[in-house]
């Protein structure tokens, strides 16, 4: 091996880093060098204590050290977001947002109107449209809407609105919506929020979310 060989060689070597080493970052490093040129420096005659460096290196790897700890928290803290996302995927988000009925039945909670004599279920469609009524029982607490409009005839897959409208001798005296539960298939931040891409690839706000279930089976 040549002489220049070796020195590269022996240059490669020292300038990598042990994995697991610390290494100092640069502001540090630089704060090295001026208390250096500080002490090369300083006047014989009336010299800095010791203590006084002392002091003043204390002072900075604490500052060194307070940064590092907020890297490493900032670290965990997007680690640990990252595992609160992938909570939210599989599971069935219930809420008051327009579902999609992709021909399997849906199931609706319903509001609790005491109150209530009677009660009827409301289907609007994507564009608002009313595509159905139903009477239903204003007692149940669940009901399933198969699908059929108002014709008889089963509706097209799409993302369907449900309101429920309760009457106390034939005057409606609420209207609440019916909650659905739709699939979570995604999950991600956006803002600082957690949106949330359910069946038919609508997205949805986490804080309109009411509940959490885990899908028929138990499985993902």
């Amino acid at each position: 091996m040549t002489a220049a060989g070796a020195g590269q060689a022996n240059g490669g070597a020292a300038a990598a880093t042990p994995r697991g080493a610390i290494s100092t970052s640069p502001d540090f490093e630089t704060f090295l060098r001026m208390l250096t040129v500080q002490m090369q420096n300083q006047n014989p005659l009336n010299p800095m204590e010791s203590q006084e460096f002392a002091v003043q290196l204390a002072t900075f790897s604490g500052v060194e050290q307070q940064v590092r700890s907020n890297q490493l928290l900032e670290a965990l803290s997007a680690r640990m977001g990252l595992s609160e996302l992938a909570g939210w995927v599989g599971m069935e988000a219930l809420s008051a947002e327009p579902a999609w009925y992709g021909g399997a039945p849906l199931e609706l909670l319903t509001p609790d109107v005491p109150a209530a004599d009677r009660a009827r279920l409301i289907v609007r469609n994507a564009f608002g449209t009313e595509v159905a009524r139903f009477d239903i029982d204003p007692a149940a607490e669940t009901l399933e809407f198969d699908g059929t409009g108002a014709d008889g005839f089963p509706l097209p897959q799409g993302h369907y609105d449900f309101t429920i409208e309760s009457l106390r001798s034939g005057e409606v005296i609420a209207t609440n919506p019916a909650l659905t539960y739709s699939r979570i298939q995604e999950a991600r931040f956006d803002d600082g929020a957690v949106v949330l891409k359910v069946d038919g690839g609508s997205t949805l706000d986490s804080s309109a979310v009411k509940g959490l279930r885990a899908p028929e089976g138990g499985g993902y």
